[in-house]
């Protein structure tokens, strides 16, 4: 579920390196990797560049191309060739700098890393991987760009919220917060966007939906779309862990999805910010529109 000291309402932080600030997309005939293949923003990706007519290596460790984190074995030939990558960090860290060294070695000469808006005010506390692959890439001498996305609106149909909204209560210890939620086929098209195209070399992008709104105003318009009786509940950060547990979490990823929701409601992601604008030179999809496409495809039927 993801989500700068900068101002955290800047929409693109532009940090160019010497060694990469001339470098070119790869060939249209080079493959791209995409990492977490299988995961919300991978699979889109996947399909967002084949649909472009890319040659693509869907690497997971249930996809066509086998790649697991603690298995290096698997690094190697899902490497082989690869002219960009798109870099979703596993849970733990640790291998990130391994892995960004052995690509570079590879080959690979542009990375897409995915992270988290608001990630230089909460640092590794609970994102380390994406703090960590920021890091690496930064540092590794190579052709980088950073994407730092909001919360996910199909988190609402994907994730932790669908079963409670399935049985018509979001409990949530986020207030009334304003979220400009962000529809994730528009992380695909950017990021297949920054694989593929030049003049993006060493900038980070924040992306937002096109308006901020609460969870309650968010889980009104599901409830509208798709006539289904649903509400949203603030609870404090202990209930809603307490019930997390309660639904079969392991405490230690209930407190995570806890603080960073209470991260969120600390407003420092609230202002839409115009990154998906700066990329794709168009508006980002609304909620709305997430929500009535949601609801035809039975999301919450």
């Amino acid at each position: 579920m993801t989500n700068n000291p900068q101002n955290p309402t800047t929409a693109v932080t532009a940090i160019t390196t010497d060694t990469a600030s001339t470098a070119e997309a790869p060939g249209p005939d080079a493959p791209i990797l995409v990492l977490g293949a299988t995961g919300k923003t991978g699979r889109r990706v996947v399909a967002t560049l084949r649909a472009a007519g890319r040659t693509v290596r869907a690497a997971s460790r249930s996809a066509e191309t086998p790649f697991d984190w603690t298995d290096r074995a698997t690094w190697a030939p899902a490497l082989a060739g690869v002219g960009a990558l798109y870099l979703v960090g596993p849970p733990d860290p640790e291998p990130i700098a391994a892995f960004v060294e052995q690509a570079k070695a590879a080959g690979v000469r542009r990375f897409v890393v995915l992270s988290g808006r608001g990630i230089e005010v909460y640092g590794d506390s609970f994102e380390p991987s994406m703090a960590e692959a920021e890091r690496v890439v930064r540092e590794a001498g190579v052709d980088w760009t950073v994407i730092r996305p909001n919360n996910f609106s199909q988190n609402f149909d994907e994730d932790v919220f669908h079963a409670p909204l399935l049985e018509g209560r979001l409990a949530l210890p986020v207030g009334d917060v304003p979220e400009p939620f962000i529809d994730v086929e528009d992380i695909a098209e950017v990021v297949a966007a920054l694989l593929t195209e030049d003049g993006h070399t060493g900038r980070t992008y924040e992306l937002s939906g096109p308006r901020s709104l609460s969870f309650a105003e968010a889980v009104a318009e599901m409830a509208e779309a798709s006539g289904r009786p649903m509400r949203f509940e603030d609870v404090t950060e202990e209930a809603y862990v307490a019930e997390l547990i309660g639904r079969g979490l392991p405490e230690e990823a209930a407190t995570s999805l806890a603080e960073v929701l209470a991260f969120l409601a600390g407003g420092h992601n609230s202002a839409p910010v115009s990154g998906v604008r700066d990329v794709l030179g168009r508006e980002p999809r609304d909620f709305t529109e997430y929500a009535k496409r949601a609801a035809a495809a039975g999301a919450w039927g």
